[in-house]
């Protein structure tokens, strides 16, 4: 179809934009930036938890408490709060902070919602993804399921389960479309307005 001079051809969206991503399995740059993003809310919490305990213990005793990295308790105490993240975000609903943020979702391999017990599995084995400088993450790279290791070992895949491609059109979209502009009533011309 082409327009006629002075015509306003319909807007289309390129082709990559029309295609979805929603539920296909997610890459290896989603996942990373998602456990990145994961990384920094529970350390963000955890310290701010360190904190309100000293602040309590301040005004307890009048002493500070000096948790340092060499504190062999606040790194077990960390590696706890960690562990609880996780397993409790994938077993509610498959998604952590990071995941909901750049629409990853943990899955069982035939398609379900995790189950608690599924949850504690991955999150327990997913340090293993990490040995032998990383390797347990090579399957997202070069597996068609993109698994890693914790995700074959636990029964799971990870899918994008919002679009985000169709997000960013809307969004776009409700910005250049005159309907957006309906609230703001036009300026009709006339006279200036005479002061006084």
């Amino acid at each position: 179809m082409t327009a006629r001079p002075g015509e306003a051809k319909p807007f289309r969206p390129p082709a990559a934009a029309r295609e979805s991503l929603q539920g296909h399995y997610a890459g290896f740059a989603s996942r990373f930036a998602s456990f990145a993003v994961d990384l920094v809310v529970l350390t963000a919490i955890f310290l701010a938890v360190l904190a309100a305990i000293n602040w309590a213990a301040t005004i307890v005793t009048g002493r500070d408490i000096a948790f340092n990295r060499g504190n062999i308790w606040v790194v077990i105490a960390y590696l706890v709060w960690g562990f609880i993240y996780f397993a409790h975000f994938w077993g509610l609903n498959g998604r952590t902070a990071g995941g909901a943020l750049f629409g990853v979702q943990v899955l069982t391999d035939d398609g379900y919602d995790v189950s608690p017990r599924r949850a504690v599995l991955r999150t327990l084995v997913f340090p293993l993804s990490f040995l032998i400088l990383g390797l347990g993450f090579l399957g997202i790279l070069l597996g068609d399921q993109r698994r890693a290791l914790h995700d074959v070992i636990a029964g799971t895949v990870v899918v994008y389960s919002w679009d985000a491609r169709a997000a960013r059109l809307r969004f776009l979209s409700r910005e250049s479309s005159p309907a957006a502009d309906r609230s703001v009533p036009p300026a009709l011309p006339g006279p200036p307005a005479s002061p006084g």
